[in-house]
């Protein structure tokens, strides 16, 4: 394998909001994350590891409004006007990131298949048990690619945020991407990870589908375009 999925990615209007959706919806809040100064966002985890989807976490994240705005696009298509819109209703799942060890190599592996997977670029956040530190490929334009199908990659570098992370009764138990190329997915090599074709936008199909072992009973939640 190339990579493994890392975390799946809510965006939410605030993080009041999405902490309320996330008990809501899962059965369990989520735990405090910290401030991104780079692109002027916060956010709360949730782990949701397990034997198919080993070290991977949920997070919720929302705009800093209390941060000067960023000199760039913010990651995840944060910026977009409509997700913005959409998010004041209700948090919404907007993509999954993929880690591996090996940012370079996959990152022209997607590019020569077709797709622009963005450029790494080095990112980081205090936390009580020290910085965490990354590398994230970001598109210039903060858009993502294949409705938000095509997964970011991510590099950690040394602590993972499932090293500290509370152990929580929510699983991740299936993950569907719809509309990725096939090259880019012998690309990425994902574990675990369900692909479908890419549908008519007609029938509006999620992107992402991804669904969830919770205190509540299995929930699935779907891409919010």
């Amino acid at each position: 394998m190339n990579a493994r999925v890392d975390h799946l990615v809510i965006v939410a209007d605030t993080l009041e909001q999405g902490s309320h959706w996330c008990e809501t919806t899962l059965g369990i809040a989520p735990v405090a994350g910290g401030r991104h100064a780079l692109m002027a966002t916060h956010n709360r985890l949730l782990a949701i590891g397990g034997d198919r989807f080993p070290s991977t976490y949920l997070e919720i994240i929302a705009i800093d409004r209390a941060a000067a705005a960023p000199g760039r696009p913010r990651w995840f298509g944060m910026d977009d006007p409509a997700l913005q819109a959409a998010a004041r209703t209700a948090p919404r799942l907007v993509h999954a990131v993929a880690r591996t060890p090996m940012i370079e190599m996959v990152r022209w592996g997607l590019i020569n298949c077709g797709v622009n997977p963005g450029v790494p670029i080095a990112a980081e956040r205090d936390t009580p048990a020290g910085v965490l530190k990354w590398r994230i490929t970001v598109r210039d334009d903060g858009r993502l690619e294949c409705a938000g199908a095509l997964p970011t990659l991510i590099e950690w570098q040394g602590l993972h945020p499932c090293d500290r992370l509370p152990a929580s009764p929510v699983v991740l138990r299936e993950l569907t991407l719809r509309g990725v190329p096939p090259q880019a997915l012998d690309v990425l090599k994902l574990p675990a990870v369900r692909a479908l074709p890419g549908v008519d936008a007609s029938t509006r199909a999620p992107a992402l589908s991804a669904t969830f072992d919770t205190p509540q009973g299995a929930v699935t939640l779907d891409s919010w375009v």
